[in-house]
């Protein structure tokens, strides 16, 4: 239990001190743009590509109708998708399946690649996948489990910053062209309202996705001495 939790505050460092965060948070980017690819496959528009960026930003290029509900869900996507890929993790962590989860993230990572169209989203890719093999291929069960850990950790927490940082730039006008803007023009709707939803979701993933971690079922009765 203390590994579970030094994992979550090693973690919670990473993503609150600002020179580890810009260097991380490629990872929140990859997942955000996965996010945004699935969407787009799943509501059938053409997938053409996606760019990652040395400035941690990114790209999603798809085609299809402008305004229907494949737009709105594809839009909508990208904040949410670190959230509900580490709630998804952390169900797979708890329930012991350490190798199924990693395995899983190279699935996914080597998907992506096929779509990557430029060659830093390429380098980061191969490096993050290589990295997940490493770690899946050569070490130790246990070693696997602090690892898979403290990325679900990450993945929980990061995902959340990310949308608090939209709101700010949101709120000095340095980001018309956002998530939460484009859906505001699809659906009428403020977009402040959907960041609102963003920020919501990300915090219901992180505080489900810490339960499951931390098993707080079990860990109450034993804190306070009961069966």
């Amino acid at each position: 239990m203390w590994l579970i939790a030094l994992a979550g505050f090693a973690a919670l460092a990473v993503v609150s001190y600002p020179p580890s965060w810009h260097v991380s948070r490629g990872l929140i980017t990859i997942a955000h743009e996965g996010g945004h690819a699935l969407a787009a496959v799943l509501t059938r528009r053409r997938l053409h590509g996606i760019r990652l960026h040395s400035d941690t930003s990114g790209v999603t290029l798809t085609r299809g109708n402008p305004r229907g509900l494949g737009m709105i869900v594809t839009a909508g996507a990208g904040y949410v998708a670190p959230s509900l890929l580490g709630f998804g993790a952390a169900w797979l962590t708890a329930a012991g399946y350490i190798t199924l989860l990693l395995w899983g993230v190279l699935a996914l990572l080597a998907c992506m690649l096929l779509m990557i169209r430029n060659a830093f989203g390429v380098i980061s890719l191969l490096a993050t996948g290589g990295a997940v093999f490493a770690v899946s291929w050569f070490t130790e069960p246990k070693v696997q489990a602090v690892v898979a850990y403290a990325a679900v950790w990450f993945l929980l927490l990061g995902g959340v910053r990310p949308i608090v940082e939209l709101q700010r730039k949101r709120r000095r006008g340095r980001a018309p062209d956002s998530d939460a803007d484009q859906l505001a023009r699809l659906t009428r709707i403020p977009g402040t309202f959907w960041v609102a939803l963003f920020l919501l979701v990300s915090v219901a993933a992180l505080a489900a996705g810490g339960w499951l971690l931390v098993d707080l079922p079990a860990v109450l009765p034993a804190a306070f001495g009961s069966g």
